[in-house]
């Protein structure tokens, strides 16, 4: 008698559109992965240089295990001076100002959609500069509170002309940038003509800050730029939504739900904020905003190119600022002009690409 064995029950095959979605999961998976290394490296990397930036450069007379507890202030004398009041607040300013700088600029690159749009270049750090400068040269009494109120206001003007003058049926991109950089130039000839009518000590004062320097950084500067980056980071994360709604083009964006004016101009205004914000503390550092979206994009994609560029905004500002005070030959020097050294032939291969592909 032969024994027939039941059949073992099969699986069905998977149909068409679960195995799309597995392959979406099982990428997701692998991007978050992806993004909490670079995650983890660009804080690894952001911590050992905040600890050059305290242990480089005239602390030798202070003892290495008075370093550490001096940093939050638990020491008195030498070490308190050396390391809680002048390092440790340049430190924090190079940190917090290349974060908002960095947050600034990937904003405005994921809005307009286009990698040229960013604070420095479409005016809005110049329309600060333009307003903090006013009050370095002319009220310097008020220059913890009052410079951070006229730089926000200045780039809040700035940024509302630019909108309008570049409004035709809607944002034209290159029109934005070119009206932007037309109304910077006109920020900088004010700020020229501030110049010609101030004292000499407050000139002297405000052309390294023009330059962009976290030198005399205090913690009255730091404390602002915390604020600023908190509430700046605040607004971009509820913004998050919408962006990625506004990406998809405005007709989509409407008809997934996305209140497409109100959500691009919170996005513009929170960008000039951050902008301004650290401005008004460091002074125009130049081109932070410019790189750091797009080398985030490149490590973790563009849909969270926000969530890592003020990282690593902080990381080239620090590190730029601790060449700027250690590098040899060239040392001491602002911090802008190292940005600038990186920056500028970045901005001018940018523009040659996207010309060649145009013609192409």
């Amino acid at each position: 008698m032969t024994t027939v064995l039941p059949k073992t029950p099969t699986a069905p095959a998977p149909s068409a559109a679960e195995a799309v979605v597995a392959r979406l999961r099982a990428g997701r998976r692998s991007h978050n992965r992806r993004t909490a290394v670079v995650a983890t490296v660009c804080t690894v990397l952001l911590l050992g240089l905040t600890a050059a930036a305290l242990l480089l450069g005239g602390v030798g007379k202070v003892d290495p295990a008075d370093v550490l507890p001096a940093a939050f202030g638990l020491r008195d004398g030498l070490a308190d001076y050396m390391i809680f009041q002048i390092r440790m607040p340049r430190a924090m300013a190079a940190l917090l100002s290349g974060a908002l700088f960095g947050l600034a600029g990937a904003l405005y690159q994921r809005l307009i959609r286009n990698p040229l749009a960013t604070p420095d270049i479409v005016g809005i750090s110049a329309g600060a500069g333009a307003g903090a400068t006013t009050v370095l040269l002319f009220a310097p009494g008020v220059f913890a509170l009052g410079a951070p109120v006229a730089a926000v206001a200045g780039s809040f003007v700035l940024l509302a002309a630019v909108h309008a003058l570049s409004w035709h049926r809607g944002v034209d991109t290159y029109r934005l940038v070119l009206v932007g950089i037309g109304l910077s130039a006109v920020c900088t000839a004010y700020t020229n003509y501030l110049f010609t009518v101030a004292d000499e000590n407050s000139i002297a004062i405000a052309m390294r800050w023009l330059i962009g320097s976290t030198a005399g950084a205090d913690w009255d500067g730091v404390t602002t730029l915390a604020t600023g980056l908190a509430v700046c980071l605040t607004g971009a994360a509820l913004l998050h939504r919408p962006l990625t709604g506004l990406s998809l083009g405005d007709q989509l964006a409407t008809g997934l739900g996305t209140r497409v004016t109100p959500a691009r101009v919170t996005a513009l205004l929170v960008g000039a904020a951050a902008a301004a914000l650290a401005t008004s503390v460091v002074g125009p550092i130049g081109f932070v905003s410019l790189v750091s979206g797009p080398i985030a994009a490149r490590l973790v994609g563009g849909d969270r190119a926000i969530a890592l560029a003020p990282l690593i905004g902080a990381v080239i500002v620090v590190g730029a600022d601790v060449l700027a005070q250690n590098a040899p030959l060239i040392s001491p020097v602002p911090t802008g002009v190292l940005t600038a050294l990186l920056g500028a032939p970045y901005f001018v291969w940018l523009i040659l690409r996207r010309r060649q592909g145009a013609v192409t």
